[in-house]
């Protein structure tokens, strides 16, 4: 049982996801976490040509590394994420994303 996990961006070993593609740092349930974990998603416009709804089912923190997305939560905020912008989603959100640039995401589910 791993108690690091470690990775350097590697374009060869990113992997279908359900919209983009994504390398795993942590991979769901490794080290017996279930909720624990997180990788680069990778994206862009051609893969999501329109808003697309995503109801936030776990904790969910965010960091831009390159692109844009606008985040649109039910309530009223909108979020314009670029380079260097970070966002933490509580479970139960709901959200619409929209892909502005091709863009690659640090992620963190918890």
């Amino acid at each position: 049982m791993s108690q690091v996990f470690h990775a350097h961006l590697d374009h060869a070993a990113f992997e279908p996801f359900a919209l983009g593609t994504v390398q795993w740092l942590r991979r769901p349930g490794e080290n017996g976490n279930e909720v624990l974990s997180g990788g680069i998603w990778k994206v862009s416009p051609e893969e999501a040509p329109e808003p697309f709804d995503l109801p936030i089912d776990q904790d969910e923190t965010i960091y831009i590394v390159s692109g844009h997305l606008r985040i649109e939560v039910k309530g009223g905020s909108v979020l314009e994420l670029t380079e260097g912008s970070m966002a933490s989603l509580s479970k139960g959100a709901m959200t619409r994303w929209t892909v502005l640039e091709p863009t690659l995401e640090f992620f963190v589910y918890s």
